[in-house]
């Protein structure tokens, strides 16, 4: 198994919107709704933005690099069915290629994401129901 399983890549392949948690140089955590996607060779989680080199998050990056990422929806209200994963990691940030990467009028800075650990529920299995939960280490490569 690579970095994430096969139904996890396709989750994250069909989402496009997720929340970034940052902290600064004294820890003060800030987390904020982002554009992503998956790296091509999907491994790592691809953050970028409008006006992304002038964040808050890009200065919490230079100051800390250890970042999560939470990618969730609900499947459904009825019954209630919610999904979704948690990526920890480190942060690597690249100052040229974000407008290629994630289109026109899109900040050339942009950060990669290279999980350490990946937390997920209802993605395996149906919320709820055993096998749903999963928690793992990935190691560095």
């Amino acid at each position: 198994m690579g970095v994430f399983t096969d139904n996890e890549l396709e989750y994250l392949k069909g989402q496009r919107l997720a929340r970034l948690a940052t902290s600064d140089s004294e820890g003060t955590p800030h987390v904020v709704p982002v554009g992503f996607r998956v790296s091509d060779d999907g491994g790592a989680i691809d953050v970028g933005g409008h006006g992304f080199a002038g964040s808050k998050k890009y200065r919490d990056i230079k100051a800390n690099a250890k970042v999560a990422i939470v990618v969730d929806d609900l499947a459904s209200v009825q019954p209630w069915t919610p999904r979704g994963i948690e990526v920890r990691g480190v942060a690597e940030l690249h100052d040229a290629g974000g407008a290629a990467k994630f289109g026109r009028g899109w900040d050339e800075a942009w950060v990669r994401i290279v999980p350490q650990r990946v937390n997920t529920w209802g993605i395996e299995a149906p919320a709820f129901t055993e096998g749903s939960r999963s928690a793992r280490s990935i190691p560095p490569t």
